[in-house]
């Protein structure tokens, strides 16, 4: 196997024809230098190998990739990192950018940006898929602004900063991702600071792109130390050829695959509610917990919501308010899990699973509310105001059914639950504090848990 690593020495935007600045998908910027960050973009440019199956693509994850074709790829990355190099961790978080909406879009960030920037660690978008630079079809539409945009790619969005890309195709990326890995470890592109842990993260479509890479190209690259996989659905994303887009929707209904266990990269698993039954059935993927392995299904979390949307979820009509779930704070205590865990051999909680009745469909079973049942609990499920849910509401959209649900309850059972506002805030402050000493949320993210609590519904 090669052992090539990407070149990522040429900035984009720098002298002339710079264009209009980074372009990446995401709901609302960050302000980073009040967080002591400094952000720049580089091509990443080498020569990149596909892959091709040896043989069947099995259940238990176990498969075998050898190199196919090789082809010249020149893409961009994005890197967020301290602006004193004194502060860096020694951390990289590699995600994969979603192309799901036709855009790159960086969703990891969005939830864990608060633990990245607290915690000096170097983040590195990839825009690791075709559809991000050079455009094509899109998944997940969503009409709000800046839709006009969707499945154009960087090259086409602005000519002038990332007119020089060219991406070979999807079967390209895994290389190209592990290229990545490898120059920053390296401290290409990172102030020239060696990594001491270089870690894999993907939501979603990238998700399913992880699954792909941990089973088929972790064995021949060990190019990252550890992968949290977030949201993916029971298959892994397939292998295609030169100039062809991997056909996610494709894969729907394949044999489903769980993370292979002979490997030393650990695999922390979030899964929302929405994902583990539907057309994600991560349920028939689970895996028993191991010491390489966690997975982490989360009650009352839809696949995306408010947190993720930011302004955009104004936009969106679903005929039902969307999930506005804590994912993200519970998320964020899986990626310090995922450090310790590389770090120094500390596995993270092992978490109850959602309780599911098996079947055709597979259903996640709920109270006479309407909340699932087992899983991780948070405040707001355990010590609820509403009917948080990974179902939707009943606009039949492709991208309300990955929003979910918050249906208030009536004054009626509010009044039922709880006889004042003063024993709903004792209630919810201790549920937090369980959650917390359960390990699936973070101390500095306590007061962001209690910004959940309603008081205001409660009569008195």
């Amino acid at each position: 196997m090669s052992d090539a690593a990407a070149d990522l020495s040429a900035e984009l935007g720098g002298g002339g024809g710079g264009g209009g600045g980074v372009f990446i998908g995401e709901a609302a910027p960050v302000d980073l230098a009040a967080g002591g960050y400094v952000e720049h973009e580089c091509a990443a440019a080498g020569t990149a190998t596909s892959y091709v199956a040896n043989s069947e693509l099995t259940g238990d994850g176990r498969w075998s990739f050898a190199p196919d074709a090789d082809a010249p790829y020149r893409t961009r990355v994005v890197v967020r990192r301290p602006a004193d190099g004194a502060a860096f961790s020694g951390t990289v978080i590699v995600e994969w950018l979603n192309v799901s909406g036709g855009l790159a879009a960086s969703p990891d960030w969005t939830s864990l940006h608060e633990e990245i920037m607290r915690a000096g660690h170097v983040w590195v978008g990839v825009s690791a898929q075709r559809i991000g630079v050079m455009g094509g079809p899109v998944l997940v539409g969503v009409q709000a602004e800046g839709a006009e945009l969707a499945g154009k790619g960087l090259r086409a969005i602005d000519p002038g900063r990332y007119g020089s890309l060219d991406h070979p195709g999807d079967g390209f990326s895994f290389d190209i991702f592990t290229q990545v890995g490898r120059a920053l470890r390296s401290g290409a592109a990172i102030d020239g600071t060696s990594a001491e842990r270089v870690l894999a993260i993907g939501e979603s479509q990238s998700a399913f792109a992880l699954v792909s890479y941990y089973n088929g190209v972790q064995p021949l690259t060990n190019a990252f130390d550890g992968f949290l996989v977030h949201s993916r659905g029971a298959f892994g994303l397939p292998l295609v050829g030169h100039e062809e887009h991997a056909n996610l929707a494709g894969s729907f209904g394949g044999t489903p695959t769980i993370f292979r266990d002979d490997l030393t990269a650990p695999v922390l698993n979030i899964q929302t509610e929405t994902d583990v039954v539907g057309v994600f059935n991560s349920f028939g993927a689970r895996q028993p917990d191991t010491d390489r392995f966690r997975l982490w299904e989360v009650a009352g979390t839809a696949h995306a919501d408010q947190h993720l949307l930011g302004p955009t979820a104004a936009s969106i009509d679903c005929g039902a308010p969307i999930n506005n779930g804590p994912m993200h704070i519970v998320a964020k205590a899986a990626l310090r899990g995922l450090v310790t865990w590389v770090d120094d051999g500390r596995a993270p909680a092992i978490a109850p699973r959602l309780e599911v009745k098996a079947g055709t469909p597979a259903e996640v079973m709920r109270d006479a509310d309407g909340i699932a049942l087992g899983g991780i609990r948070t405040p707001p499920v355990d010590v609820p105001v509403a009917t948080l849910s990974g179902q939707p509401g009943p606009n039949p959209s492709m991208i309300c059914f990955l929003l979910g649900s918050t249906l208030p309850f009536t004054p009626e059972r509010l009044a039922d639950l709880y006889p004042s506002r003063a024993a709903y805030l004792e209630q919810y402050e201790a549920s937090t504090d369980a959650t917390i000493t359960s390990g699936f949320a973070l101390p500095e993210d306590r007061a962001a848990m209690l910004a959940f609590a309603e008081p205001g519904r409660i009569a008195t």
